[in-house]
């Protein structure tokens, strides 16, 4: 399944300028962009053309890629990820962007994905499918509902084709894992993950190991009780590495979860560019889910004078999430994120989730009694 050769790519007219002009047209991904010139349109950085032509800084062996005017293409359908140079090598390459041509394969490979699906039979994902086919559960009823709420317009994701590939990983992945089952936001990941890795089978695997080997195990379960110790993590961090932010949003009565629910349920899909987000995502499969954190800190610190003027909270939230609209220039957010914000080790994080989950899952208990004492309270009455 081929999805990028039906997608159409537009490109602003070169003879746009640097001036009030509005340009739209289709990434790379097929995803409409729509702003301000001077905003999608660098002067002498177009970042989608930047981002479709990197391949050269790659430290690859000459047999792998082929470099000629038209950009880079594989010559090989393997990657060999060990001809780079050494690991700190590698994370610095990756922390500039993976090329898109070079994305699912180096994804596929550093993510642990490929490691994953070669503990099972070759037809696994294909006798899945079969398995499952026709079955209903409450998990596949809401992903009918959610498809069509998917990303809608785009050119492929919003068709019958793509809306029946997107319900196979999506209902097989929920059949794996009947603790996760299926939980709304991850058709978000799923659909972009489709989009990238460009076959269904590498698209699940990608799913899977995203939700069991890089993020937090309870992010996607019922309750949702990862997800709720995430935001409580990221307060912390959000008074560690910005205390003016979080005092001044404090002081105001502004809940980070409030925005920040989202980006970590839907891993940014539906925040930012998409370019933008499969950068970040580029480093989340190899770092792991820190980089969640030090990307949703960057959005707030990119804006701080401007949210230490804030006065309302809706304020707050139109700056974060025009801010993260508009975040075409991938590089921009990274530098923020890795070197103002500053370093964050994944055992410090997970000391923190640790310390924050005893309260959280208090918290769920008393509203889980509270809930049910109304249920009972509705049937007495």
């Amino acid at each position: 399944m081929e999805l990028q050769s039906q997608i159409p790519i537009l490109r602003p007219s070169i003879h746009a300028r640097r001036a009030n002009i509005v340009v739209k047209f289709q990434d790379l991904y097929g995803f409409t962009v729509e702003g301000n010139v001077d905003d999608v349109n660098e002067p002498r950085r177009v970042w989608w053309a930047l981002e479709a032509s990197k391949g050269a800084n790659w430290y690859l062996q000459p047999d792998i890629l082929m470099i000629g005017g038209d950009g880079i293409a594989l010559k090989t359908s393997s990657l060999k990820i060990s001809t780079l140079t050494n690991a700190i090598t590698l994370k610095r390459l990756i922390r500039k962007g993976i090329p898109p041509v070079l994305r699912p394969k180096v994804w596929f490979s550093l993510s642990g994905a490929a490691k994953k699906k070669s503990t099972v039979p070759e037809s696994y994902y294909s006798d899945l499918s079969k398995a499952v086919d026709g079955k209903v559960t409450p998990a596949t009823r809401q992903i009918d509902h959610d498809l069509p709420r998917t990303f809608p317009g785009h050119p492929w994701l919003d068709t019958p084709e793509g809306h029946a590939a997107l319900r196979r990983v999506l209902v097989g992945y929920s059949f794996r894992d009947s603790d996760v089952g299926y939980c709304q936001g991850l058709n978000y990941v799923a659909a972009l993950l489709l989009l990238v890795m460009k076959t269904e089978e590498d698209a699940f695997w990608m799913l899977a190991v995203l939700l069991e080997n890089v993020l937090v195990r309870d992010c996607y379960t019922t309750n949702l009780s990862g997800c709720h110790v995430e935001q409580r993590v990221f307060k912390d961090l959000l008074a560690q590495k910005c205390p003016r932010i979080a005092t001044h949003l404090d002081d105001m009565g502004f809940d980070v979860s409030l925005v920040a629910t989202e980006w970590f349920l839907c891993l940014f899909s539906k925040s930012l560019p998409s370019e933008t987000t499969l950068r970040v995502w580029d480093v989340l499969f190899y770092e792991g889910a820190k980089v969640l954190f030090h990307a949703a800190l960057a959005i707030f610190k990119m804006k701080e004078n401007e949210l230490l003027m804030t006065h309302q909270v809706g304020d707050v939230i139109n700056i974060i999430q025009t801010t993260s609209h508009q975040l075409f220039d991938p590089d921009e957010l990274l530098t923020v994120a890795f070197e103002k914000i500053g370093s964050m080790t994944t055992n410090t994080i997970s000391k923190q989730r640790k310390k924050q989950e005893p309260a959280v899952m208090a918290e769920l208990d008393q509203r889980l009694r509270r809930l049910n004492s109304l249920k009972e309270t509705g049937k007495n009455t």
